[in-house]
């Protein structure tokens, strides 16, 4: 199957519609409840989950009245706050509980807004459980893409990134022989146009501050190295059935064009939009309709004009490893994945420069055997095998 296939259109078989929204307690998860407030006569919600923010879990439950919630951090199962949570809500612990919110009979739709490749079970059971899924964890379709998309059913895999979103809705009504490319924008982060020696110093508080979207720390990292940009490089290959080199990376500071679709006639569609991730969740939950705005409406005579770069793939050696290991394929996206997410958290601990996450991803990227992908199982030992490495490749560099 391929992604102009999901593009038929998805005709719910009820109203309202059913959801889970996983990783409930971040910053996709909350924006996620802001659409199912404004819409609470098309959505219901009935499914909650947290890595381990038990109070913001009650916060939402005792507001929207969930049949399900679940706490992926075990080790909170004893806070008095649970105490609070509604009447006949079912409360379980556990990585495998939030797993099991994604094949619930009474779930249409699950939201994936876990963060990192710990998200990839819970969208692997959600697509065969024949639910829709509107994912924001792209780590998941990064490195289990040759798994997940023959499981996904027309219409019901929706993507929530920004970028994504925008191309999905370009691709609306096209056929995918007239696609010639894809330009996938990007902010730039907070460091566009510094030079790779200016950024050896650079603090975790610098890097943190995002010049356009509020993002969870993680990603807005992952923004500054421009390894966010290469994970949906790799993504857009597997959503869109595209050459990993037919996937230009335009650099866009004002974050208002979401990304473009070039065609083979030279004629571009676009998608525009305001900086806020209400609008792509709230077309992943309304998709094929579209509902009144979310997120505030962009006055386009009072904007700012909107300016163009190239991606320096040089200074920002992140985004070039992603694109080798998206031509690559196999598990080393996985590997590459991995050894991203412990050196993105090493630097945000302040335990590595800014650059030692490029090395430390490049030496796992070098030390890693590709392998074709077979099994959720087995991306699970290639991702542990990765952090380990990673671990020890942190200890090399910087000494």
């Amino acid at each position: 199957m391929t992604i102009f296939e999901d593009l038929a259109p998805r005709r719910a078989a009820q109203r309202p519609l059913r959801v889970a929204v996983l990783g409930c307690s971040g910053s996709i998860g909350r924006q996620t409840l802001d659409v199912c407030r404004r819409h609470a006569d098309k959505v219901r919600v009935v499914a909650l989950s947290v890595n381990a923010s038990t109070r913001a879990l009650v916060d939402a439950a005792r507001e929207f009245r969930p049949a399900h919630v679940a706490v992926a951090d075990a080790t909170r199962s004893s806070d008095p706050v649970l105490s609070e949570l509604p009447d006949g809500c079912e409360l379980a612990f556990g990585p495998e509980a939030v797993t099991g919110l994604a094949e619930l009979d009474d779930v249409d739709m699950v939201v994936n807004a876990l963060v990192g490749f710990a998200g990839i079970h819970a969208g692997f059971a959600a697509l065969a459980a024949g639910k829709s899924l509107a994912y924001a964890n792209k780590e998941s379709i990064v490195c289990g893409g040759d798994l997940m998309m023959p499981l996904a059913r027309p219409g019901r895999l929706l993507p929530v990134d920004s970028e994504h979103s925008a191309i999905y809705q370009c691709l609306v009504g096209e056929r995918p022989e007239d696609v010639a490319r894809i330009w996938l924008t990007c902010s730039g982060g907070p460091f566009y146009g510094r030079r790779r020696d200016e950024l050896a110093d650079v603090s975790a508080e610098r890097a943190l501050a995002h010049p356009t979207w509020s993002m969870g720390a993680k990603i807005t990292i992952d923004s500054a190295t421009l390894m966010n940009k290469g994970l949906e490089v790799i993504e857009a290959h597997h959503l869109f059935q595209r050459p990993v080199d037919d996937i230009r990376v335009l650099v866009h500071p004002q974050s208002k064009i979401h990304s473009m679709v070039e065609f083979v006639d030279g004629t571009v569609k676009a998608q525009l939009g305001s900086s806020d991730m209400r609008g792509p969740i709230q077309y992943a939950l309304s998709y094929p309709e579209r509902w009144e705005a979310s997120a505030r409406r962009v006055d386009w005579c009072a904007e700012d004009p909107l300016t163009f770069g190239e991606a320096d793939e040089g200074t920002f050696g992140c985004l070039a490893l992603a694109r080798e290991a998206g031509r690559a394929g196999g598990t080393l996206p996985c590997a590459m994945n991995a050894a991203n997410e412990v050196a993105n958290e090493a630097f945000r601990q302040g335990l590595c420069g800014f650059l030692d996450i490029e090395r430390v991803v490049a030496r796992v990227m070098e030390r890693t055997a590709v392998e074709r992908v077979d099994s959720v199982a087995q991306l699970d030992e290639v991702d542990a095998r990765a952090r380990e490495l990673a671990r020890a490749t942190l200890m090399e560099v910087v000494r």
